[in-house]
This record gives structure tokens, C-alpha cells and sequence, in this order.
């Protein structure tokens, strides 16, 4: 399925799942090869870029998912307890 990219397309989409999924090894690896490939650096900051914006979205959203999930919990449990909740 891989092999339906372009070679240069693929290593961008490397690039940007790399730094995405916080991988070093997987980033070195197709920055090496898009170098090869000839790929431009403005297309591989614009990989960058976009992976970074992806990622930070995702974080804060996780980060948001866990303060509220804690929350959830923390208001179940004093009101298992009977306590008042309201601060």
C-alpha cells in the first residue's frame, strides 16, 4: 500500500508521524532519505510543522480528557462520601 506514494510524498509522511509519535530514530531515518530523495527543506519544515501542530493539538486535548476524567472522579467519590463538592 506503501508503495502507491510517491518516494518523496512518503518520506514527509514519515518525517511528520516521526515527530509526531516522538520517534528520534524514525525522524533521523527519513530526514536521511527525503535529503536523498532530493526533497526540498521548505517541504520538510512544512511536514515538521503541521506533525508539531498536530501533536501539541493532541496533547492539550489529552491533558483536558485526564483533568476532566479526574474531576469526574474526584466529585463521584465525595458524593459517595456525602461531602460537599461545591469548594
Amino acid at each position: 500500500m506503501a508503495d502507491a506514494l510517491d518516494p518523496k510524498i512518503k518520506e514527509l509522511v514519515g518525517i511528520a508521524a516521526a515527530v509526531a509519535g516522538h520517534c528520534q530514530p524514525c525522524f533521523a531515518y527519513h530526514y536521511k532519505e527525503a535529503l536523498r530523495l532530493e526533497v526540498p527543506i521548505d517541504a520538510i519544515q512544512a511536514a515538521v510543522e503541521l506533525a508539531r501542530a498536530i501533536r501539541s493539538t493532541g496533547d492539550r486535548h489529552m491533558d483536558e480528557f485526564v483533568m476532566r476524567r479526574m474531576s469526574n472522579e474526584v466529585i463521584a467519590k465525595a458524593q459517595e462520601e456525602g461531602g460537599d463538592v461545591r469548594g
